[in-house]
């Protein structure tokens, strides 16, 4: 069967594995996220009396200081896995330890995020 497409429209908008455009908008916004984000996250640190335990616990506890924790470490886990990914890709040239890296990356971000998640709950209840 002939492929009437031109090389250039097989390949429009995909990169070189296939999915480069969206991995790259996504991690433009998980920085623009994080640009924002950390410094509100850090001035709530410090306004926060941080030292003392019960007084980190009410932040948390609070819906702004634990909305803007799990949006600051959310998009900080997201953008973790993606830069690691791209290193993976990049310099992994093995399948199969390629393939155990990225699954490695993954689980171990979204364990890392599901106890966030999970403090947090428990802290606010």
């Amino acid at each position: 069967m002939t492929d009437y497409r031109t090389p250039a429209a097989k390949v429009r908008g995909l990169g070189a594995s296939g999915h480069g455009t969206a991995h790259f908008i996504a991690q433009r916004a998980t920085s623009v996220a994080l640009f924002f984000l950390v410094p509100v996250f850090v001035w709530l640190l410090a306004t926060s009396g941080a030292p003392d335990p019960s007084a980190m616990r009410t932040l948390l506890a609070s819906p702004f200081g634990a909305i803007v924790t799990l949006l600051t470490l959310t998009a900080g886990f997201h953008h973790m896995r993606s830069g690691l990914q791209v290193v993976i890709e990049d310099y992994i040239h093995k399948p199969g330890t390629k393939v155990m890296l990225l699954l490695g990356n993954t689980f171990l971000t979204l364990g890392l995020w599901l106890v966030t998640v999970f403090a947090l709950v428990k802290l606010a209840l």
